[in-house]
C-alpha cells in the first residue's frame, strides 16, 4: 500500500490557501484509484478544516509539525510530546521580549482546544487568529488564565523577520525545543512562528501513519524546513517549485509551482489519472 502525504500552504494549497478544482479533481480521481493519501501540516485540526472538508481526507491526518494526529473515524486526538511549563515560560519570554504576542495552544480532555494569548494584539496578529483557526470552534482565554496543568501542545507567534528570528535562535538553544519560521502571507514582510517539542515532527507522525495503516511506501509533498524530517522517513520526496533551497536538495525531485497546480499535475502523470 502506497501513502501520499501531503504538506498544505505552499505545497497542495494555491496562493489563496485553497483546494483549487483541478487539484480538487485530481484528489478525487486518486480516491476513485483507491490511492491513500493524507495531510501533515503545520496547521491546526481547525485552521485545516474548513479548506480539507469534502475532498475525501479520511484518513489520520498530522497537525502542528506532528505534535498531534487527528483520527476522523473516532474524532479523537493522538498527543505526541507536549511542553513543559518551564519550556513554555522560556518560551514566553523570548515572544514578549521582542514585542511578539505568543499564542498558546492547549488540548482539551474532549480533544478540543483552548488558545490563550497575552492582551495586546496588532493587526497582524488578528490575521493570524484567522488563518490558524482560532474561531467559534476554538476557545480563546487570557495568557494570565492558562491552568498549572494544560496540556501544552505548541506556541505561535508572528511579526517582522527580525523579531522572529530573534526568538527563533533563543528557543532553538533549548535541548528540547525545536522552533520553525517562515513567510505568514505571500507577498508579504510578515513571518510566523512555530514552537513545540523535540520529540515531536512530520517524520514521526509519518512512522506512525505507516504502523497504523500498514502502509509500506510513503510519498511526500512539502516546501519548508518543517518538512525535512518527513522528506527523511518518505520513500520519495518531492518538492514544489516555490520551496526553499534545503527542502530542494533533499528532494526526490522538484515540481511544479504550487500556483500552478503542480502537486496536482504530477499526480496524474505519476498515477496515470488522465487514462481510463
Amino acid at each position: 500500500m502506497e501513502l501520499v502525504v501531503f504538506d498544505l500552504d505552499g505545497t497542495l494549497l494555491n496562493r489563496e490557501s485553497a483546494i483549487s478544482d483541478y487539484t480538487s479533481e485530481t484528489l478525487q480521481l486518486l480516491s476513485q484509484r483507491d490511492i491513500a493519501y493524507t495531510v501533515a501540516t503545520g496547521r491546526t485540526l481547525h485552521g485545516a478544516r474548513a479548506v480539507l472538508d469534502g475532498h475525501q481526507f479520511l484518513l489520520p491526518q498530522a497537525y502542528k509539525n506532528g505534535v498531534m494526529i487527528w483520527h476522523p473515524e473516532t474524532e479523537r486526538f493522538l498527543s505526541g510530546a507536549t511542553l513543559t511549563p518551564g519550556e513554555l515560560d522560556n518560551v514566553v519570554r523570548a515572544c514578549l521580549t521582542q514585542r511578539l504576542t505568543p499564542f498558546v495552544f492547549t488540548l482539551d480532555e474532549d480533544a478540543g482546544s483552548t488558545v490563550y494569548h497575552s492582551p495586546t494584539l496588532t493587526d497582524i496578529e488578528r490575521g493570524l487568529i484567522r488563518s490558524i483557526g482560532v474561531e467559534a470552534s476554538v476557545t480563546v482565554r487570557a495568557l494570565d488564565e492558562l491552568p498549572a496543568d494544560a496540556t501544552i501542545t505548541h506556541v505561535n507567534a508572528i511579526g517582522n523577520g527580525d523579531a522572529i528570528n530573534s526568538v527563533l535562535h533563543s528557543v532553538n538553544d533549548e535541548p528540547h525545543l525545536v522552533a520553525y519560521s517562515g513567510v505568514a502571507f505571500e507577498g508579504e514582510p510578515w513571518r510566523w512562528l512555530d514552537v513545540h517539542h523535540s520529540d515531536a515532527s512530520k517524520g514521526g507522525a509519518i512512522e506512525t501513519m505507516k504502523r497504523l495503516l500498514g502502509v509500506e511506501t510513503v510519498i511526500c509533498f512539502g516546501d519548508s524546513d518543517n518538512d525535512l524530517s518527513m522528506f527523511e522517513v518518505a520513500d520519495e520526496s518531492y518538492a514544489p517549485a516555490n520551496a526553499n533551497d534545503d527542502i530542494k536538495l533533499a528532494a526526490t525531485a522538484v515540481i511544479g509551482h504550487h500556483d500552478d497546480e503542480g502537486i496536482a499535475r504530477f499526480l496524474r502523470e505519476r498515477f496515470s489519472l488522465d487514462t481510463p
